[in-house]
């Protein structure tokens, strides 16, 4: 890319990055870290034409939950986290969504830094209020959105 002196790179991280999902600390840590690397390379290239996209996905219907080992667990919190999760992918957009979004960042002549598809609540909603209520706020209401 830097021979051409262009291109554009789209790193799939997740608004779990922004928006953690109980029990997946370190799917959340790796999706947050991700989001910070490709933030970091967008400073770097600033000056290049090589352009780099943090698309944030929220839930997507994709039975990646069917291919997470859950295993069995007495710990009521664990299990009603679980009930959420796989409720809201069931409800969830397809992952066409996400492929039509893609194939309008690779149209664009100046993709945004960062993308975040889903639902219009964990997409847009959520986002928004992540960035302007306090940790104790945005702790006390993702544990009454997954009800623990």
């Amino acid at each position: 890319m830097r021979t051409a002196g262009r291109g554009l790179i789209i790193n799939v991280t997740s608004l779990a990055s922004q928006l953690p999902v109980p029990y997946m600390a370190s799917y959340n840590a790796a999706k947050a870290a991700m989001a910070s690397y490709t933030m970091s390379l967008q400073l770097e290239l600033a000056t290049s034409k090589i352009r780099m996209v943090d698309l944030q996905p929220g839930d997507i219907n994709t039975g990646f939950n069917d291919a997470v080992l859950t295993g069995t667990t007495s710990d009521a919190r664990v299990a009603q986290t679980w009930r959420v999760a796989d409720r809201n992918m069931k409800k969830a957009p397809k992952p066409e969504m996400v492929a039509q979004r893609i194939a309008r960042l690779l149209e664009a002549a100046e993709p945004p830094p960062r993308l975040m598809v889903g639902d219009a609540f964990q997409a847009t909603i959520a986002p928004m209020l992540n960035q302007v209520l306090p940790q104790r706020m945005r702790l006390w209401g993702l544990r009454k959105y997954y009800g623990i």
